[in-house]
């Protein structure tokens, strides 16, 4: 028991030190000294290197008994934490090699506004009263803090009655206008399918998703879209074409003429975002935003993606932006250099 408190203080030691460097990631395993992700890099902490028992009795301190057992028979879990001094993390345990492993995110401790992360201009999107509005790009390319973002702002200045499912719950939102219940999967409900056919009798405004995984979790938000919520979710696809052909390709051949007429009717917008480096330390976001205009509902309809292109990068009087325009923006007021403004060029 003893060994298992020291543990518990080692990992909030790790943590907080982590947080205060302003990292956005802490890796912990085996044969590997501590590592902390900070601005998209990868620092060794020391070169001391773990050990199989060091991993093992460090994510035992984190998790529950009852966690813990699950993990070791699951060889997967995700969970959260917090440590007394109030830093917030997102955790994955996994197996490699046969060897304990651990993945966290920090979460910031303050949600933060469109202005600051450079998506005012997407304000607009708050304003729909129905419909489905995702936020796309690998995994590590903001897209939680951008939805994040947005959902703040309609909380703050709109209010409604908002129900989040997500795995886990990362930032906590405030709202004196409005009700916000922000459930956890494994906690407060066991499968999104079922808890997003449940939120029907809860009365929402606005649902948000934490990501769409498989065709259940899909299928329910494209219907709530359909019946008067906004719904925003997130997909790890990398582009606005790619997204379409993902939502489409994950439903058997005889389902998808119907839910490509789904997707044209209740697709409100794609935001797709990476996170590149600074020219002045940190990361910005070059971003791709697709509308669904109805040159852009016919082509989904139609299943005319590869078309999406063109409309992307003619449509700025709509509100769309391709990665490669928006990186020349960002060039020319100095946030990225010229080296990555000709490889985000190229992404469109």
């Amino acid at each position: 028991m003893r060994y298992n408190k020291e543990m518990s203080s080692v990992a909030n030691t790790i943590f907080n030190k982590a947080a205060k460097a302003g990292a956005s990631d802490v890796h912990i395993a085996v044969g590997s000294p501590i590592i902390f992700r900070k601005d998209g890099e990868l620092q060794h902490q020391g070169k001391q290197k773990n050990t199989v028992a060091k991993v093992d009795a460090f994510i035992k301190s984190i998790l529950s008994a009852a966690k813990y057992k699950q993990f070791k028979e699951e060889k997967e879990m995700d969970t959260s934490y917090s440590t007394p001094t109030g830093i917030r993390l997102r955790i994955n345990c996994h197996y490699e090699r046969g060897n304990s492993s651990l993945a966290a995110r920090i979460i910031p401790d303050k949600v933060p506004s469109l202005e600051d992360i450079g998506i005012e201009d997407l304000e607009y999107l708050c304003d729909e009263k129905e419909g489905l509005i995702l936020f796309t790009g690998p995994t590590g390319a903001g897209k939680s803090t951008s939805l994040a973002a947005m959902i703040q702002h309609i909380a703050t200045h709109k209010g409604g009655h908002i129900v989040t499912l997500e795995d886990p719950v990362e930032f906590v939102f405030k709202s004196e206008k409005g009700l916000i219940r922000q459930r956890q999967l494994g906690r407060d409900f066991l499968e999104f399918p079922a808890a997003l056919r449940g939120v029907l009798r809860q009365d929402p405004n606005i649902i948000m998703v934490g990501e769409m995984r498989d065709l259940e979790t899909i299928a329910a938000a494209l219907t709530l879209a359909e019946t008067g919520h906004l719904v925003f979710a997130t997909l790890h696809t990398p582009n606005a074409m790619q997204t379409i052909d993902r939502i489409v390709d994950v439903f058997p051949p005889h389902q998808q003429q119907q839910i490509r007429t789904q997707l044209s009717l209740s697709l409100r917008a794609i935001v797709a975002q990476r996170l590149v480096p600074c020219a002045h330390g940190g990361r910005t976001a070059p971003r791709e935003v697709l509308i669904n205009t109805p040159a852009v509902a016919n082509i989904i309809r139609d299943n005319r993606t590869p078309e999406l292109k063109s409309v992307l990068q003619t449509g700025r009087d709509t509100g769309m932006c391709t990665f490669g325009k928006h990186a020349k923006e960002l060039l020319k007021n100095g946030e990225i250099d010229k080296e990555t403004y000709e490889w985000m060029k190229n992404e469109g």
